[in-house]
C-alpha cells in the first residue's frame, strides 16, 4: 500500500463515464489504499457532467485534493470543464504513454479519460501511470509556470 493513503483524489463523471470511474476505484484505488472521494454521478442514469466535475476542480483549488480523475463519453467535455479553473492543469489522457507526459512535462493534476473509447483495463493503466509518475520540473517548470502567467 505505501504511501497511497495521504495522496488525495477527487473524482467525478458522467452516465457516459460511470463504469470506468466505477472500475477504477474498485480496481486500483481501493485495492492500492488510496484516499479518494466519488463526486458522482452513481448511476448510468443521464446527467450533465459539468455538475460532478466542478467540484473535482474546486476540490484541486482549495489544497483539498492532490490529484483529480474525471470521465465522460469522450473526455472532451469534463476536460474543458474543470481546465476552467486556474489550478487545475487537465490532460485529456488515451494512451499510457500520453498520462505519463502530462505528470512528467506539464505537471498535470487531473486526468481526463474518455470512457467510451477506453477498455477498463486500458482506463486502469492510464489512471495508474498518472498516478505514479512524478514532475520532472526543469525547463517543464518554467514552462508550466507560464500556463496562467499570460507573459
Amino acid at each position: 500500500m505505501g504511501n497511497n493513503n495521504k495522496i488525495r483524489i477527487a473524482l467525478g463523471s458522467d452516465h457516459a463515464g460511470f463504469n470506468v470511474k466505477k472500475y477504477v476505484i474498485d480496481e486500483l484505488l481501493k485495492k492500492q489504499g488510496y484516499n479518494f472521494t466519488d463526486f458522482g454521478t452513481n448511476s448510468e442514469d443521464s446527467v450533465d457532467y459539468p455538475d460532478f466535475v466542478h467540484p473535482v476542480a474546486q476540490g484541486i483549488g482549495d489544497g483539498s485534493f492532490d490529484y483529480g480523475i474525471v470521465v465522460c463519453n469522450s473526455g472532451n467535455g469534463v476536460n474543458m470543464t474543470v481546465n476552467k479553473y486556474p489550478s487545475v492543469r487537465s490532460a485529456l489522457c488515451w494512451i499510457p504513454e500520453i498520462a505519463e507526459l502530462a505528470r512528467l512535462h506539464n505537471n498535470a493534476n487531473v486526468i481526463a479519460l474518455p470512457g467510451k473509447f477506453l477498455s477498463y483495463d486500458e482506463a486502469l493503466i492510464i489512471a495508474e501511470i498518472f498516478l505514479n509518475t512524478g514532475f520532472e520540473g526543469g525547463r517543464h517548470e518554467r514552462r508550466v509556470n507560464k500556463i496562467c502567467s499570460h507573459s
